[in-house]
């Protein structure tokens, strides 16, 4: 982990796209929005088609020879890259939070979360196993790279997300296409341009673009891998159209994770670490805490702790000093969470800490609402706000509370707080998720997988298990 400095990359200006090792521009340009302050941002390529094409070629080129290299040294160049990544932590971090909106200081444990993870990803291995062996031969099984990866990086975790998924495709030996969304293209093309430093060309190119290009890369006959993050309507239409060319897809889609709270907690403390995992990033995280279930002895007191904590995150400007709870990113999921408040207005939901949007303020904010025991049948319940918006619900049973939790057609994360540890794991186990943590959540580990049941994904990231989602799997029999 050395420190290397590029002394001619220029961060925060000129924004290109990087095909075949080469910055390219564009006949056609578009740009994003400062959620903070709704100020325009410098201009971005829109990828064409031919572009598209170009890539892909480059990328099929590079393959040749990049998945021939052997893994350690694919390996070296990883976290060479990932090391001069480092050195501009503070850099990309405030241009994160410029694009983005996050609190800086969220910014900068972003891209560190990134950077830890694709060191992560790179220690763990693939190797050639014995399958079976009998007397007349041996079954070797080895995991052999895909090809060319598209992958398609959402705006609420461009870089961290973006990182562990190019840590995952380029030790195993694939190259890739990089597709950041178009509300968060920045940090993007910047981690494309810093990386053509180190990869050889059409190993790790970018394309920014509207809404088409995805379409462009997920129906593309020469492209074998989809690996997207992002919401499961979309999520869907990656599926049937690489089901078109029977690509490799892997799914990390939305959630909307129950917490179980049980009696025994200590209630400041559980209330304080609650508020925080339902509102980091405004709400804008596929893991957040959506749905507070709390047993029904400790619910007044747990509510009043909670909407306490809820009160006292600061919210601003991501360059703000103290501030919890930025903006949301883009208008179109600003105007989609102003939905759920106006319907837990028009229900005449019980609010126990009202809020909504902030007239007064030029960004994309919106304040935190906190929804006192609404109908397990209400908007707010049954689907993922996306937003600074929570419910807390109170439950008697165990079977009760694990029926509700389970009611959903997500099942990506959820957690059980409790002291009581055995009762804590035999809840957790029942839940329907992917994921579920006991006195924590969100808390995923690199070395181990992360996947969705339900509509909430395909496949996994990840782990070994995110590893051989960018392989397939080839036997060799051996005579003896």
């Amino acid at each position: 982990m050395g420190s290397i400095i590029i002394e001619d990359f220029d961060l925060e200006n000129n924004f290109f796209n990087i095909i075949n090792g080469e910055k390219r521009s564009s006949t056609r340009s578009g740009h994003g929005t400062n959620p903070s302050n709704l100020k325009t941002l410098p201009d971005v390529p829109i990828a064409s088609s031919r572009d598209v094409d170009d890539a892909v070629a480059g990328a099929r080129s590079a393959f040749a020879k990049w998945s021939e290299v052997p893994v350690h040294e694919r390996k070296e160049l990883l976290n060479q890259f990932v090391d001069a990544l480092e050195t501009y932590t503070d850099r990309f971090a405030r241009l994160l939070t410029i694009e983005q909106g996050k609190p800086v200081s969220m910014a900068q444990g972003e891209i560190k979360m990134g950077i830890f993870r694709a060191r992560e990803l790179s220690k763990l291995e693939l190797p050639e196993t014995l399958a079976n062996e009998d007397d007349r031969r041996r079954a070797l099984l080895s995991f052999v790279p895909i090809g060319i990866c598209a992958l398609i990086v959402p705006w609420n975790f461009p870089v961290s997300l973006g990182l562990q998924k190019l840590a995952s495709a380029l030790v195993t030996g694939n190259t890739v296409i990089f597709k950041p969304s178009p509300f968060t293209p920045y940090c993007g093309l910047k981690l494309g341009e810093l990386a053509q430093r180190f990869f050889p060309p059409g190993v790790f190119q970018v394309l920014n673009g509207d809404d088409g290009l995805g379409p462009l890369l997920t129906a593309h006959c020469d492209i074998d891998k989809i690996s997207f993050t992002g919401s499961i309507a979309t999520g869907k239409k990656v599926m049937q159209s690489a089901s078109e060319t029977l690509k490799r897809v892997t799914l990390e889609l939305g959630g909307n994770d129950a917490c179980i709270i049980c009696e025994d907690v200590d209630i400041a403390e559980t209330a304080k670490k609650i508020a925080t995992l339902s509102f980091m990033n405004s709400g804008q995280v596929c893991i957040a805490v959506k749905r507070i279930y709390v047993e029904q002895t400790i619910y007044n007191d747990f509510l009043a702790a909670f909407t306490k904590c809820v009160k006292e995150l600061k919210i601003g400007d991501g360059f703000e000093d103290n501030v919890s709870v930025g903006p949301l990113q883009n208008k179109m999921q600003f105007l989609k969470a102003q939905t759920f408040f106006s319907d837990v207005r028009s229900q005449n939901l019980n609010v126990a800490l009202d809020g909504g949007v902030d007239k007064v303020a030029s960004g994309l904010y919106i304040s935190p609402m906190v929804v006192d025991r609404p109908p397990d049948t209400s908007d707010i319940v049954q689907e993922e706000p996306f937003a600074p918006i929570v419910p807390l619900l109170s439950w008697k049973t165990e079977d009760e509370v694990i029926s509700r939790a389970n009611n959903t057609r997500t099942g990506l994360g959820g957690s059980v707080w409790s002291k009581d540890i055995p009762r804590a794991t035999k809840l957790a186990r029942r839940l329907q998720t992917g994921t579920t943590w006991i006195n924590e959540h969100a808390a995923l580990d690199p070395r181990v997988p992360f996947s969705g049941i339900k509509e909430s994904g395909y496949g996994a990231e990840l782990g070994i298990e995110g590893l051989k989602g960018f392989c397939n799997m080839k036997v060799v029999f051996v005579p003896k």
